[in-house]
């Protein structure tokens, strides 16, 4: 894929559900290789933007539902491997439930390593704690080696040392991501563009340089959440933790 070439381009879009007007003349650009964090309060609207954005290029994205979509009932190993469904004929596909394939399972096995779940690999997720769950869903989004990486709150379930860390390893394998984080620091710190969205409507879009904490704080206050106070959170991490 070649540097910043334009992936996705939405021009004035606006979608409602229900009566309900969930985006509101959105438009920007995604080009390949930029890293992109999605922030704003509860029901702005990123979550719809995202399922967008994925409908638009789905041959290039790997995208990690908030809710995770796993099989309970499979283990996180079958669970993993269904990210590379697309690559595998149907007799491999259904052999690997029974017999795990040699290749996938040495590739998995060491996926399972990185997310720090390779006691877990063979036990059904519904066995699983919510991080636990979560690192076998950014798992499955890692097999399927697509170029763009679209996360709706990928590391919300897990403490912020992991949230960092697994952010990192997504980061560092796809060329391009787009992802709404509950946790704004990691926004400024680890994106090069932060956007933000605010009552469907983007609110800002600028390089993560030109932002700081304060004024993402104002945009949330702006929308009428209070983000200095967030139920079971201490105050001087507020900010830091947000509500998206």
């Amino acid at each position: 894929m070649s540097p910043h070439k334009t992936l996705v381009r939405l021009r004035h879009e606006s979608l409602s559900l229900g009566g309900h007007k969930v985006l509101s003349d959105i438009s920007l650009s995604i080009k390949s290789g930029e890293k992109v964090a999605l922030v704003g309060p509860s029901g702005a609207g990123k979550t719809t933007l995202l399922n967008l954005l994925y409908r638009r290029v789905p041959e290039l994205c790997a995208l990690q539902p908030q809710a995770g979509g796993l099989v309970d009932l499979l283990s996180a190993y079958q669970n993993i491997f269904m990210g590379a469904l697309e690559r595998v004929g149907t007799l491999a596909a259904l052999w690997n439930l029974v017999h795990p394939l040699a290749e996938h399972r040495r590739e998995i096995e060491e996926l399972a390593r990185l997310l720090d779940i390779e006691e877990k690999l063979w036990s059904s997720v519904d066995r699983l704690s919510g991080g636990q769950r979560q690192r076998v869903a950014i798992g499955r989004a890692l097999y399927r080696k697509r170029p763009v990486f679209l996360g709706d709150e990928p590391v919300s379930s897990v403490d912020p040392l992991q949230a960092e860390a697994l952010l990192k390893a997504i980061l560092e394998r796809h060329e391009t991501a787009v992802i709404s984080l509950h946790n704004r620091r990691l926004a400024l710190t680890h994106f090069d563009r932060v956007i933000v969205l605010a009552n469907g409507a983007v609110r800002c879009d600028c390089a993560s340089s030109e932002l700081d904490s304060s004024a993402l704080d104002r945009f949330y206050l702006e929308a009428g959440e209070d983000s200095s106070v967030i139920p079971g959170v201490p105050e001087h991490d507020a900010w830091a933790i947000g509500n998206g």
